[in-house]
């Protein structure tokens, strides 16, 4: 382990932002990819129906499956899986996993829907301000939950 990824009192090491921001990314492409299936799957009797030839819309019921599947993933994926794995696909890819800040141990279900309502906020409001004003703002741990490097047992 190199000397700047050492944590401080002897507590785990925070992951670098590349790290970080790999796994929301793999997190994210999942939870849009399973609401366009789910779209496309709700939808896909319905194209062939006769309307204006050379006009084509998307029906509500893209949009509505869509949003539906988004947010059952991304609950499924958050919420569910870190409580029994510790991590998110996105994490478990990049060799993350989600601690409670006090004690270092496993994290709750209520900490985890807190930390999965604040990812929304933090997506709505602070990304859009960090590039805006191209800040240097990065991603905080919240709910007493921390991201950190997976430890491998020998």
């Amino acid at each position: 382990m190199a000397a700047k990824d050492q944590p401080a009192s002897g507590r785990t090491a925070s992951p670098s932002e590349a790290r970080r921001l790999t796994a929301v990314s793999l997190d994210l492409l999942l939870a849009l990819m399973g609401g366009v299936v789910a779209g496309y799957a709700v939808t896909v009797n319905t194209a062939d129906s006769p309307g204006p030839v050379g006009q084509q819309t998307v029906p509500p019921a893209f949009w509505a499956a869509s949003v539906g599947a988004v947010l059952a993933v991304s609950f499924t994926n958050q919420v569910l899986l870190t409580l029994v794995a510790r991590a998110s696909l996105g994490k478990l890819a990049t060799g993350l996993r989600v601690i409670r800040s006090a004690d270092e141990g496993r994290a709750g279900f209520v900490r985890l829907v807190g930390r999965w309502l604040f990812g929304f906020y933090w997506s709505i409001v602070f990304v859009p301000l960090h590039l805006a004003a191209d800040s240097n703002v990065e991603q905080q741990d919240a709910v007493g939950l921390r991201t950190v490097h997976r430890t491998v047992r020998s």
